[in-house]
């Protein structure tokens, strides 16, 4: 993406917000998307509410104002999100994951989400979807963030439970051997 391309517009799963809220880094990723449309959606937010019981810290993802509210009221938005919900499954985890996918569908964003299975089935169906890693190589990529910073966030994910397609120390050659970005 060159410079005077506009930056696109992120849809964001439940997954990488609870992780980089639990990690103490919302602040780190909020720094990171400077000038970036970010939005979540009602389903998300419901599902980080839920979380708040068991951690706390989850409060910061709902009160991050930097973070927008995609909207799926219209007649045509809920049958976008009833498609992706067919597509990717009915559970209540997955619900997330449909909204996401339909707000990104509907904006011609690029939905985030960390989730491999809901991820084969977005680029199935032509949707961009990228995770974790994709966001901290385009840090990397834009002067952002160093290798090293870059493998620091994704070791503080990592402790909290978060699976990433790499390590800290092999975030570099992991993002160089996949053409993550």
């Amino acid at each position: 993406m060159s410079s005077a391309e506009p930056d696109p517009l992120l849809v964001f799963d439940a997954m990488g917000l609870s992780h980089f809220a639990r990690a103490e880094r919302l602040d780190v990723l909020r720094d990171l998307l400077i000038g970036v449309t970010c939005l979540t959606t009602h389903v998300v937010r419901e599902e980080i509410r839920e979380g708040c019981q068991a951690y706390p810290i989850l409060q910061t993802v709902l009160d991050a104002n930097w973070l927008g509210l995609a909207r799926l009221d219209s007649l045509d938005e809920i049958r976008c999100f009833a498609k992706w919900v067919q597509r990717i499954g009915s559970s209540e985890r997955d619900l997330g994951e449909a909204s996401v996918f339909s707000a990104a569908e509907l904006s011609q964003g690029i939905a985030i989400t960390d989730d491999r299975e809901a991820v084969a089935v977005g680029r199935a169906h032509g949707l961009q979807v990228h995770g974790t890693v994709w966001l901290l190589a385009r840090a990397c990529r834009d002067g952002k963030l160093n290798e090293v910073a870059a493998g620091n966030i994704v070791e503080a994910l990592r402790t909290t439970g978060m699976r990433l397609p790499c390590s800290g120390s092999t975030f570099g050659s992991y993002v160089r051997r996949n053409g993550t970005v």
